[in-house]
């Protein structure tokens, strides 16, 4: 590798020691560099067109050689090398041995190890730039379960029980939050996203959190797909789930940052300590974390909860007044009396009857039953009555079956009242049809029936209708149905006068005396 250069106040000092007339020994015991080094640089530099003021001038005169010269034919083979070499050296099993094999053999005048190994170096602190970030108060919380897990021992058996620890931080403030859960499954996930928002007292406009599978189905650079549990949670606290890109660490960078001061100032502070339960645990994680959050920062003294308290905890949003409740999820197929069931308790509810046959994604707890189709809820139910197998909301009725339920609501007080407001008639008719078998659902539908014939039929023609049919020996909805369909009810009625007729056969009252 190219001799380190040193600097330009040390070539300055060299040229004037040596106007002063002092040795090369001397020089090189004031300056601390070898005399090689001093009699190389001076004779570089004993030059007559040489302006000593011209640092750029100095500076071309005595590091010829030994700068790296991008024009030159090996520094083009090595450049054209590394733009590749740069991307398979994050692939699996791909070493800086390897690449430097593949270039040499390639270019078999190139670098030795050490100097092909310097300037990958250089390139890659020159190619992998890194942009400040800027983070506004109450914009952002950025959350990711430690790669190190922590643990506590069960008494009972002597089992030592491992423990995941979710680390959350809101990055303007860099407010930190921490907790011992034992997977990183929905429940625990939920716990500690519920305790992480209660603990900063309000909540950002965006959660960032790693692709985890309890929080992403899907992971994409652009559109992401995010479990259930992250729709509920960004429904119920007003706020939005974010993944950082696949394999780019550095869009949660603080984050990141925050697990290694967990690891140090958490996690060590209780390495010598022995717990009992998951409870004590995280009582200890709690204490060393109010220390954390409260400790200055380095150089001030202002803490984390400072700047939290100060300018970022009125900026997040209110926390909802209800707690979360996870919801169930299912996908099921509305029956065909529109109605979708629920294997737990085998229980009913109704859909709009447009949607039978449909498949449908039910969210469900044990308050409210939610139906969504294509991402538009279509029904909702309250669970106030435990005990109802069916729970069925008028409105997503056929007109035909409305009408039927709306029959099977009334009492026979109520059919002969609203009898009676058409006529009198109308009312001997309705007591009639009431009375007439054991059959008594039958009988208000009947009745219903011909209360519905006066939405058809003026009212003056069904009580006459009703009157032609009562002067005969039976009354049916049927019969003065056809009574009004064939007009009979304009005609008027004549008395009937019967008379005996005179045969041999018929015996007088005096036969019975």
């Amino acid at each position: 590798m190219a001799q380190k250069q040193i600097a330009m106040e040390q070539l300055k000092q060299i040229l004037q020691l040596k106007n002063e007339g002092v040795g090369i020994r001397e020089i090189s015991r004031r300056i601390g560099i070898s005399r090689n080094s001093v009699r190389k640089y001076l004779e570089r530099l004993d030059k007559n067109d040489i302006d000593y003021s011209n640092n750029k001038q100095i500076a071309e005169a005595a590091y010829r050689g030994e700068a790296f010269q991008r024009d030159s034919l090996r520094q083009e083979q090595l450049r054209k090398h590394l733009n590749i070499a740069k991307t398979d050296l994050s692939k699996t099993g791909v070493t800086r041995y390897l690449l430097w094999k593949e270039y040499i053999e390639e270019f078999s005048d190139g670098y030795s190890y050490s100097q092909y190994c310097y300037h990958l170096q250089q390139y890659l602190k020159h190619a992998d730039r890194v942009m400040h970030m800027e983070y506004n108060p109450g914009d952002l919380i950025m959350v990711d379960f430690a790669g190190k897990k922590q643990h506590y021992t069960d008494t009972s058996t002597g089992e030592v029980i491992s423990c995941e620890v979710f680390v959350g931080i809101l990055p303007f403030s860099g407010l930190i939050f921490c907790k011992a859960v034992h997977t990183q499954q929905t429940l625990d996930f939920n716990t500690c996203i519920d305790d992480m928002l209660q603990f900063f007292g309000g909540v950002p406009s965006t959660i960032l959190c790693d692709n985890l599978k309890t929080a992403v189905v899907r992971s994409d650079r652009y559109e992401p797909q995010f479990t259930d549990l992250c729709y509920q949670l960004s429904e119920h606290y007003q706020t939005s789930f974010s993944a950082a890109r696949p394999y780019s660490p550095r869009d949660k960078a603080m984050v990141e940052s925050a697990v290694r001061i967990v690891y140090s100032q958490v996690y060590a502070p209780l390495r010598k300590q022995t717990f009992t339960s998951l409870q004590d645990l995280n009582k200890s994680i709690q204490n060393q974390l109010c220390l954390l959050n409260n400790k200055p920062y380095k150089n001030t003294p202002y803490s984390r909860w400072y700047y939290f308290e100060e300018q970022e905890q009125k900026i997040l949003k209110p926390l909802p007044t209800e707690p979360f409740s996870i919801k169930k999820v299912v996908i099921l197929t509305v029956q065909r009396n529109y109605h979708v069931q629920l294997s737990e308790g085998r229980l009913y509810f109704s859909v709009p009857y447009r949607f039978v046959g449909k498949k449908v994604k039910v969210m469900y707890d044990n308050k409210t039953v939610e139906v969504y189709y294509e991402h538009e809820r279509i029904a909702l139910h309250s669970r106030n009555t435990p005990n109802a197998v069916y729970s069925t909301i008028a409105e997503h009725m056929p007109p035909n079956h409305a009408r039927m339920k709306e029959i099977n609501g009334w009492n026979k007080d109520d059919l002969l009242t609203m009898a009676k407001r058409v006529g009198p008639a109308v009312y001997q008719a309705a007591e009639i049809i009431l009375a007439n078998n054991f059959y008594v659902e039958q009988n208000y539908k009947a009745c219903y029936g011909l209360l519905m014939l006066n939405k058809k039929y003026e009212t003056e023609r069904l009580e006459a209708a009703c009157q032609r049919a009562l002067t005969g020996s039976r009354l049916s909805y049927t019969m003065i149905k056809n009574i009004l369909e064939r007009g009979l009810d304009k005609q008027s009625l004549q008395p009937q006068i019967f008379s005996i007729p005179q045969h041999s056969n018929i015996r007088g009252a005096e036969h019975y005396q």
